[in-house]
C-alpha cells in the first residue's frame, strides 16, 4: 500500500528510546485518506513522533471493515518502494497485487503477500470486483542497511494455525504457538493474528530481545492489565517474556508484532525509506522520471504490467532537508 498523503511527514529514526512510565505505552492511531472521491480511510499507528518502529516494523495501516458500495474499496495506482518490505495480511476481502517483477497475485484472508522491494519495485494494489467488505492491515519493514540494496522479490505463504490458550493463532512472519511460515526477513522478526472466539485470556510468550506491538483490531481487551481501545497499538518493551492479554464476552481480533531493535538510523519520507537526504532525494527523481517516461522498460522501479491507468505521481520534497538523527 502507498502512502498516499499529500504531505508525508518526515521520519527520522535513530534518537534516543522514549523512557516509559508505564508496563504498556498506548499509542492512538490517526485516519489517513487513500485518495480519491471516495476516500478509504485507514488507521495509522506507525510511524508517529512519539514512536517510529518496533523491530523491524516501521508502518501499520489498519483498515476496515470497509463498505466498498460506499467508499469505492481499494484503488491504488503503480507506485514505487525502497528499502523495505510490505506485508499484507487480510481479515476480509481480496486484493489483486501486480508488481514490476512480474507478479500477479491475489490477497485474501489468512494469507501472506510478502513483497522485498530491496534496491526498488514498483506495484499496484485494487480491491476485487467481488469484494464488499475490506478490512485487514497492511504493514512495512525497514530493511537494514546491508539489505536495503538487495533485489526485488515477491513471496505468498499460507501459514497452519495454531493454538494458545484460548486464542488461535495464525504466524505469518516468523513462529508462534506452532504457527509460522518461511517467509524472508532481513532482521529478527514475528507478525501473528490472534483470535478469541469469546471472553478469554491468553499467556503470549514473547522473546525478551524483542520490542512488541499490539494492536487491537476488534473487541474488549486489555494487554498486561491495560486497557487498549479498538484500533491503538500497546506498546512493549525489550525484556518482556510473556504478556497475559484479555478479551470481554464479544471475543477479539489482534496483531501482534515483534522484532530485535533495528538499531540503524533510517530517513522514511513516503514510500522511500533510506539512510540520507540523498537517498531520497535521488530515489523521488528517479521515480517522477519514470511516471513521464513512456518507454516500455524503465529504470530502477520497473513497469507494472496490467494495470489500467498512469503510476501514482510523487509528492513535492519538503523545503527542509531531511536528516536522520542519533
Amino acid at each position: 500500500m502507498s502512502n498516499l498523503e499529500r504531505d508525508p511527514a518526515e521520519v527520522l529514526v535513530g534518537d534516543d528510546p522514549v523512557v516509559l512510565d508505564a508496563p504498556v505505552e498506548i499509542l492512538e492511531p490517526r485516519e489517513v485518506p487513500l485518495g480519491g472521491p471516495r476516500a478509504m480511510n485507514v488507521r495509522r499507528t506507525l510511524p508517529q513522533r512519539r514512536r517510529s518502529l518496533i523491530g523491524g516494523w516501521c508502518f501499520i495501516d489498519h483498515y476496515g471493515p470497509d463498505d466498498v458500495s460506499a467508499t469505492g474499496g481499494m484503488r491504488v495506482p503503480p507506485h514505487p518502494h525502497t528499502g523495505l518490505q510490505t506485508v499484507s495480511w487480510l481479515f476480509e476481502g481480496e486484493i489483486e497485487h501486480r508488481d514490476s517483477v512480474g507478479s500477479h497475485a491475489m490477497v485474501r484472508p489468512g494469507e501472506l503477500n510478502l513483497m522485498t522491494a530491496g534496491r526498488g519495485i514498483s506495484h499496484s494494489e485494487v480491491s476485487t470486483p467481488e469484494t464488499t467488505r475490506l478490512h485487514g492491515v497492511q504493514l512495512w519493514v525497514a530493511l537494514p542497511d546491508a539489505s536495503r540494496a538487495t533485489e526485488p522479490f515477491f513471496e505468498h505463504h499460507v501459514p497452519v494455525s495454531g493454538r494458545l490458550g484460548d486464542a488461535e493463532v495464525r504466524t505469518f512472519v516468523g513462529r508462534l504457538a506452532g504457527s509460522g511460515t518461511d517467509a524472508t526477513v532481513f532482521s529478527p522478526l514475528v507478525g501473528a493474528e490472534l483470535l478469541l472466539r469469546g471472553a478469554g485470556e491468553v499467556a503470549v510468550p514473547l522473546d525478551p530481545s524483542f520490542e512488541h506491538g499490539v494492536l487491537v483490531d476488534a473487541g474488549d481487551v486489555t494487554v498486561a492489565g491495560a486497557d487498549v481501545p479498538r484500533a491503538h497499538l500497546a506498546y512493549l518493551p525489550p525484556g518482556c517474556d510473556t504478556v497475559t492479554i484479555t478479551a470481554g464476552d464479544g471475543g477479539a481480533r489482534l496483531v501482534l508484532l515483534g522484532g530485535e531493535p533495528l538499531g540503524e538510523q533510517i530517513v522514511m519520507w513516503w514510500n522511500f525509506i533510506g539512510r540520507s537526504h540523498e537517498d531520497v532525494v535521488q530515489y523521488r527523481s528517479e521515480w517522477m522520471r519514470d511516471v513521464i517516461d513512456d518507454e516500455d522498460e524503465r529504470g530502477r522501479f520497473g513497469v507494472v504490467a496490467g494495470y489500467d491507468g498512469r503510476p501514482l505521481p510523487a509528492p513535492e520534497l519538503p523545503t527542509v532537508r531531511l536528516k536522520p538523527r542519533g
